[in-house]
C-alpha cells in the first residue's frame, strides 16, 4: 500500500467526503455561516483557500493511499480562522498557528494517517520559521470532523495550554525543533519506504519529540 502527503490545493476540495467538504467552522463566524446553504459552504471554502494559498502560502496537507485523497489537515494564523474567535478558549496565542481541522476516512483510521498528516504539517512550519502550533480541541465527541479531538491533539505531541471542558486549547512548541526536522523528516520517508542515513541529534526536543513517532 502506498501513502503519501501533498500540498492541499482547491483541487483536493472536491475528493473530500461530505461533511468536511462543506465545512466553514473556522473560515467563518458563526453569525455568516448560518447564512449559507452546503452549496455556499462549498464555495466559501474553495475561496477561502485560494485566498490563502495566495496570500500566505501552503496552508493544508491531503494524505493519499494508492492514488486517493483519504484526509486532510488545515492550518493558517488565527486572522485567517474567525471561527476561532468565537470559542471560548480564544484568543490563540500570538506566535501560533492554528491547526483548525484534520479528517480521515472512518475505514482508513487506526493506521497512523492522522499522525502523518501532522508530522507533515508540523515539517512544513518548522521549514517556513513559525515557532508553535495551536489547536482547540473536542472533548465532546463531534462526528462532522470540523473540531479535533482532544485526545487525538494529546497523542501525537499537544499539550494543554488552556483547559477547558469541552474546548480546551492545546499548543505544540517547534522551537528548537532542528533536530526534531530531522527525525520528522526521516519517519515519513520510511512510510514512503526510502531509506537515508540516520542524523544524531543535537539539541534536545522536549514535547515535540511525541509526533514524531507511530
Amino acid at each position: 500500500m502506498s501513502r503519501k502527503t501533498e500540498r492541499l490545493t482547491v483541487d483536493h476540495l472536491a475528493e473530500l467526503a461530505d461533511p468536511v467538504r462543506a465545512c466553514v467552522f473556522w473560515e467563518l463566524a458563526p453569525v455568516d455561516r448560518a447564512r449559507l446553504d452546503e452549496a455556499e459552504r462549498i464555495a466559501e471554502k474553495e475561496s477561502w483557500l485560494s485566498g490563502v494559498l495566495r496570500d500566505w502560502g501552503s496552508c493544508g496537507r491531503v494524505v493519499r493511499v494508492d492514488g486517493r485523497t483519504v484526509g486532510h489537515i488545515v492550518y493558517a494564523p488565527a486572522a485567517r480562522l474567525p471561527g476561532a474567535a468565537a470559542l471560548p478558549t480564544a484568543p490563540t496565542s500570538p506566535d501560533a498557528i492554528v491547526a483548525a481541522t484534520a479528517w480521515i476516512e472512518p475505514s482508513m483510521r487506526g493506521g497512523g494517517l492522522g499522525r502523518l498528516l501532522v508530522q507533515a504539517m508540523a515539517a512544513d512550519l518548522v521549514e517556513r520559521g513559525h515557532p508553535a502550533i495551536e489547536a482547540y480541541g473536542d472533548t465532546r465527541g463531534r462526528a462532522d470532523g470540523c473540531v479535533l479531538p482532544a485526545d487525538f491533539l494529546g497523542s501525537v505531541g499537544f499539550k494543554t495550554q488552556r483547559a477547558h471542558p469541552t474546548t480546551p486549547r492545546m499548543r505544540m512548541e517547534l522551537r528548537n525543533a532542528v533536530s526534531w526536522k530531522d527525525e520528522v523528516e526521516l519517519a515519513l520517508e520510511r512510510m514512503w519506504g526510502v531509506v537515508r542515513p540516520t542524523h544524531k541529534a543535537t539539541r534536545p526536543i522536549g514535547s515535540v519529540r511525541a509526533a514524531s513517532g507511530d
